[in-house]
């Protein structure tokens, strides 16, 4: 198989601190563009990442510099505050409809993921109608010599394939051989799974929220 070679060529550090920026951009608008002190809180997250950081100030600023260098992100300050706050320009860099870069916030935050996951967790940055829009969307960003997303060879036991971004190499979490044979049988926990998630990310947003207030 021919290697497909990566859109862009980010770090795992510059992956994490863009999906933040996007991802917040989707989830609390009204405090975005995004203090220094927030997108910390955000690349540090201990629920929806996958795997989880603990940056520190130097490394999310030179992070930026280096993000800024390549034209990802751009700086905002005006209004009442006068702190440096932080936006993403992967949008404008290469133009995406919303769905599609919500795909690409997902895949930077949380690693390969399936389409039946896209969907499931996708809620808060893009409302699919149903799985096949992301199937589209997938289809679409995979086309081309400057394909977006690749699609990986099943693993055994696995119904769905999964999908990485190529917006630059990524570390790949080894999974226990015990996880492959409880697919099967875990499904009718996934519902509790899902809600426990989005629980911990409904703290993690009210967190960020005290914080931005903080910061103001």
């Amino acid at each position: 198989m021919e290697e497909t070679k990566p859109l862009s060529d980010l770090s795992a550090e510059e992956q994490r601190v863009l999906g933040s920026l996007i991802e917040k951009s989707r989830t609390t608008p009204d405090y975005y563009p995004m203090t220094l002190n927030s997108l910390i809180a955000a690349c540090n997250q201990k629920s929806s990442r996958n795997p989880i950081v603990n940056y520190d100030e130097e490394t999310v600023t030179l992070t930026l510099n280096s993000l800024k260098i390549k034209g990802l992100i751009s700086t905002a300050t005006g209004g009442s505050s006068r702190t440096i706050k932080y936006k993403h320009n992967l949008g404008i860099v290469y133009p995406l409809v919303p769905s599609a870069l919500s795909i690409l916030c997902l895949l930077l935050l949380r690693g390969p993921l399936t389409p039946g996951e896209i969907n499931s967790t996708s809620a808060r940055l893009y409302e699919f109608e149903h799985i096949e829009e992301v199937l589209e969307q997938l289809t679409k960003l995979s086309a081309g010599e400057s394909a977006f997303v690749k699609q990986l060879p099943k693993r055994p036991g696995q119904k769905e394939a999964r999908f990485v971004h190529l917006l630059g190499a990524q570390i790949e979490v080894p999974e226990t051989e015990t996880q492959v044979p409880e697919t099967t049988i875990s499904q009718p926990g996934e519902a509790l799974e899902n809600r426990i998630s989005k629980l911990e990310q409904e703290v993690e947003d009210l967190k960020e929220l005290v914080n931005l207030l903080m910061d103001r």
